[in-house]
C-alpha cells in the first residue's frame, strides 16, 4: 500500500506508491485499486492523459472541470519534474482560495491527488518533462474551465519569470479567482 499524506487543502493527498530497486532497474505498482481505495481515491477511473512540455518553464494551467464532468486527476511525473499546483474553489470550505504547491518527478516518484473542486496546473522544472494523469471523468470542452495562473489574489510563487513563462494563449485568458462563478461548493 502506498504512503498517503493529506495535504492542507482538504482532500487533495500526495501519495507516495512503493519502487523496488535491483541491479536491473526498478518496479512499482504506480496504480491499484484496492489500495489506492483504502486511501480514499476510489475512482473508477475512465481516462488516461500524458503531456510532453520540451522547455523548463513551461506553465499549463490552472484547469478543472464543472459539474456534471468534474474531474479528480491522479498526477504523476515519469520523466523531469514539475512544480505541482492546487487551488482550493470549493465556496464556503475554509481553504477556498488558498493554494499548495509540490514538486513531483521522476526521482521522487510521488503522486498528487487532486478532487474535483480544485484548479490545477503545473510549471515545467526541466526539459523534456512527461506528466501522466488519470482522471475520472471524461474531457467535455462544455466543462473544461480555467483559472488565471498569475491572479495576484492567489500569490502562486511559480519558479520562473513569468514574463518568460511559455503558455497557451488559452492559459493566459483565463478569470481571476474573484471572476470566477461558483462552481463548486464545499460539502456539496
Amino acid at each position: 500500500m502506498p504512503a498517503a499524506t493529506p495535504l492542507a487543502l482538504d482532500g487533495a493527498l500526495l501519495i507516495e506508491p512503493k519502487k523496488f530497486g535491483d541491479a536491473r532497474g526498478f518496479f512499482s505498482e504506480v496504480f491499484n485499486a484496492r489500495d489506492w481505495a483504502e486511501i480514499g481515491i476510489s475512482g473508477p477511473f475512465v481516462q488516461d492523459n500524458h503531456s510532453l512540455s520540451g522547455e523548463k518553464g513551461v506553465i499549463r494551467g490552472m484547469h478543472f472541470q464543472v459539474p456534471p464532468h468534474a474531474q479528480g486527476k491522479l498526477v504523476r511525473v515519469v520523466a523531469g519534474a514539475i512544480l505541482d499546483v492546487i487551488v482550493d474553489i470549493r465556496k464556503g470550505s475554509p481553504t477556498y482560495g488558498r493554494h499548495d504547491a509540490i514538486e513531483l518527478s521522476a526521482e521522487n516518484w510521488r503522486q498528487l491527488w487532486v478532487p474535483p473542486g480544485f484548479a490545477h496546473g503545473f510549471c515545467t522544472l526541466a526539459e523534456n518533462t512527461e506528466v501522466l494523469y488519470k482522471v475520472d471523468d471524461y474531457y467535455s470542452p462544455e466543462c473544461d474551465k480555467g483559472l488565471a495562473f498569475d491572479d495576484p489574489a492567489l500569490a502562486i510563487d511559480w519558479p520562473v519569470d513569468l514574463d518568460a513563462a511559455i503558455l497557451s494563449a488559452k492559459d493566459r485568458t483565463h478569470p481571476l479567482l474573484a471572476d470566477l462563478p461558483d462552481y463548486f461548493s464545499y460539502g456539496a
